[in-house]
């Protein structure tokens, strides 16, 4: 997957999200359509890098954390 980064993401005008899942604490990589690719970075960071990974990228990646291709994560400190 071919990626490029933007040094300070909070340049770009987009709407960040994150997981439903991630709950009220702030550890969490958020991701936001941008052009033609998907924009991810740190969202304790918010102006720290993005990194932009095409699209069909991101959607693999999804698809294989649902179907469990990467194991179980827990959050467990």
């Amino acid at each position: 997957m071919s990626q490029s980064i933007i040094a300070d993401a909070s340049t770009i005008d987009v709407s960040w999200q994150k997981s439903s899942a991630s709950g009220h604490n702030s550890d969490c990589v958020e991701l936001a359509p941008y052009q033609d690719v998907i924009a991810v970075r740190d969202s304790k960071v918010p102006h720290g890098p993005a990194i932009l990974y095409p699209r069909t990228g991101i959607t693999a990646l999804i698809a294989g954390i649902k179907a469990g291709e990467f194991g179980r994560f827990t959050h467990d400190r």
